[in-house]
């Protein structure tokens, strides 16, 4: 603890990550449309046209900008407007006629979600204007069938609730590595390891002087990250308890520490233990069900994904943070996640005992 504590580039990354990081995780990432730039070509300058100009505002869009049809593929070239309409003539006599006109819209698809999402919105805004004008009324046409839609677990579908979560559970398994990896290292390059072997002490102990440590740490900050930044400041309600929670993740710790010594005991010098930190972070986020539900990823990967403990972490974290599940709903994730951890921490201090015993 004295040997971290006087680390002040591992104690200021620990205070980031769970403080301003997950602050700006959760509220600067959104997969919704905001702010996007929009042309339109005018070509019929009628009074339905005119509506749909209007319809565009923010924050989904800026303001429209009006163009020439001739300007389309210079300004899509100059990457001045993500999103530009093209309003054919007579499309206010085509409507009336019910001759169903074309618009065309023309998308830079290099963002390739924003362009997904903000065709969508356009669609819905174009439609939802001509069916207003045609009916000659602003209350929406009744259709045979009344979908009701109810949100569960986040009411408001508000992404920084999902965000804030996912970014604690990428911290948890983030910092833990980062910590017990670094001090092994650490112990190598400052050659105070040289100290540790005159002692009487074997190489379980070192290894668990490390894990408790580091755990513990990483608790404590995930515990006040969760109270302060998650509840108090973000303003998400956790349906569940968050000490399952909480005991969910020392089981997880155990496993992320016990990668970090196996990284640490592999790796010669910080630089190569940044790297190996690096692929294998991309990994288990890639795979844990935080980027991509497990359910999109080909079969054959899923099964892979059944023992990594950061898939479970994941799904138990969820339940029962979002969802309120109590422990007899999580409590084959509980074991699946412990079991995982104890036989990657027997490989890990099985390499340690080997590394270790070269120093003799």
């Amino acid at each position: 603890m004295r040997s971290l504590g006087s680390d002040t580039v591992i104690v200021l990354l620990l205070i980031y990550s769970f403080s301003y990081g997950t602050y700006t995780e959760a509220t600067g990432m959104t997969v919704e449309v905001n702010n996007s730039s929009i042309a339109i070509v005018d070509e019929d300058r009628s009074n339905l046209s005119r509506r749909i100009r209007q319809a565009f505002h923010s924050p989904r869009f800026f303001d429209p900008v009006l163009i020439e049809a001739e300007e389309v593929d210079e300004v899509m070239d100059q990457n001045r407007f993500m999103f530009v309409l093209d309003i054919p003539p007579r499309f206010e006599a085509d409507v009336l006629e019910g001759r169903m006109p074309e618009v065309q819209v023309n998308i830079d698809a290099t963002a390739t979600m924003q362009a997904g999402i903000g065709s969508e919105y356009i669609h819905q805004l174009v439609t939802d204007e001509v069916d207003r004008f045609v009916s000659r009324s602003d209350e929406p046409p009744r259709l045979p069938v009344e979908l009701v839609t109810r949100l569960a677990f986040n009411p408001n579908g508000s992404q920084w609730w999902f965000s804030g979560i996912v970014s604690i559970i990428n911290n948890v398994g983030m910092m833990t590595i980062i910590l017990t990896g670094a001090a092994l290292i650490r112990e190598r390059e400052h050659g105070t390891i040289e100290h540790l072997l005159v002692m009487p002490l074997s190489p379980l102990d070192l290894v668990l002087a490390k894990v408790w440590s580091s755990a513990l740490v990483i608790l404590v900050a995930s515990a006040l990250c969760l109270v302060i930044v998650i509840e108090m400041v973000l303003e998400v309600p956790i349906a569940g308890s968050r000490l399952l929670f909480l005991g969910g993740s020392a089981l997880y710790l155990f496993f992320a520490a016990a990668l970090g010594i196996f990284l640490g005991t592999v790796s010669r010098s910080m630089a190569q233990f940044a790297l190996l930190f690096i692929l294998t972070m991309l990994i288990l986020q890639m795979l844990s069900g935080t980027d991509t539900p497990i359910e999109s990823q080909p079969d054959w990967l899923q099964r892979f994904t059944f023992f990594l403990p950061s898939r479970h972490y994941v799904s138990f974290s969820q339940a029962i943070i979002c969802r309120g599940a109590n422990f007899m709903t999580v409590w084959r994730e509980f074991l699946i996640v412990a079991v995982l951890g104890l036989v990657f921490f027997m490989l890990s201090l099985r390499l340690f005992r080997r590394s270790f015993a070269t120093y003799h």
